[in-house]
């Protein structure tokens, strides 16, 4: 059984989240509080749980100081539910930095939110959460020798769901300059994957990262990361170079954007020139695609289970023999920094 405590300071929210979560037979909700402060106090009655299912602004204490104080203390996986993400608010963005496994944005109309797709896809977070885990550093610090890697014809693709935001940082943190082309697919929710690329090309040095837009032209040294609310495949120009193309079509593998989506792209346009990564999540998306890469002699790599937050996706992968070789971050680094 999955314990939940929830602190929100709208009751309305708190009442919501108990709608939601009421008839699920392997969840059940131990307390809630209004402010993380009220909270800390309910926990010496209700012990702690598995998973909290937190707000941002809230009184007392805002929910990032309380996200850094659980993390430093009894790391406890913790879903953001806030209005803020739609905005793609720095907030949020930083609440994953430290250790939120998912932000799951409110819905406007709460009534619409207790839709069957809604419901399945806030359970379904829950559930991811409350399987992963806490990497004590995935701040891996590579110190290497910087050159000019020599042009290639090589793309990277990358996918990942919970966790992934943790481990891209830690990923593209140490990358070398002038790099392969990289495309991410990342499963989140509108407007916050342009926060997301943001925040990364403001702190990251030897990369440029952006939001992918149509007919971006993939370049050395370029990072690309799906919006959250569209489909990214790589596609071919009049000049038959690499760009961006984005589609709005329905979800594919539970989700959009997709990874096998992306996959299957390189799998037709890139063939053996792939490199692709199937990072931490939950699920199966990714898996058919890193087949179809597979299947035309491209690199297909998955993350190991002890480096993974949640050992979901690249498990399957595994599994189902589509994975050349599981790796772990700094291996994933080293991968890309070594390739020509």
């Amino acid at each position: 059984m999955i314990k939940v405590f929830i602190i929100d300071d709208s009751m309305l929210i708190r009442n919501f989240i108990h709608k939601l979560l009421k008839n699920n037979k392997t969840i059940i909700i131990i307390g809630e509080s209004s402010n993380p402060v009220d909270a800390m106090e309910e926990f010496k009655k209700t012990g702690l749980p598995d998973v909290f299912i937190l707000d941002i602004e809230m009184p007392k204490m805002d929910g990032i100081t309380f996200l850094k104080k659980i993390k430093s203390e009894k790391p406890i996986p913790t879903i953001i539910f806030s209005s803020l993400v739609n905005e793609g608010s720095s907030k949020a963005m930083e609440a994953l930095h430290y250790g939120a496994c998912d932000v799951i944005m409110k819905p406007q109309k709460l009534s619409n939110g207790l839709s069957g797709e809604f419901m399945e896809d806030f359970t379904s977070k829950v559930k991811a959460a409350a399987h992963s885990k806490y990497i004590n550093d995935l701040d891996y610090k590579m110190k290497e020798k910087i050159e000019r890697l020599k042009d290639s014809n090589k793309v990277i693709g990358i996918g990942a769901s919970t966790g992934g935001v943790q481990t891209i940082e830690s990923i593209v943190y140490n990358l070398h300059p002038f790099h392969p082309p990289i495309v991410i697919t990342q499963h989140m929710p509108a407007g916050f994957t342009y926060s997301f690329a943001n925040r990364l090309n403001k702190t990251c040095t030897n990369s440029t990262i952006k939001e992918a837009q149509e007919g971006d032209i993939l370049q050395s040294g370029f990072i690309y990361i799906a919006p959250g609310d569209l489909h990214l495949e790589v596609n071919v120009n009049k000049e038959n170079k690499y760009i961006c193309s984005l589609k709005n079509y329905p979800k594919v593998s539970s989700h959009k954007p997709s990874v096998d989506v992306l996959f299957k792209s390189m799998s037709k346009v890139v063939k053996s020139n792939t490199i692709a990564f199937l990072l931490t999540g939950m699920g199966k998306d990714g898996v058919q695609g890193l087949k179809l890469i597979k299947d035309v002699s491209g690199d297909t790599y998955g993350q190991d289970e002890e480096s993974s937050i949640v050992y979901g996706m690249p498990k399957v992968a595994f599994d189902q023999g589509y994975v050349q070789k599981q790796v772990n971050i700094s291996d994933v680094v080293t991968l890309i920094n070594e390739m020509e």
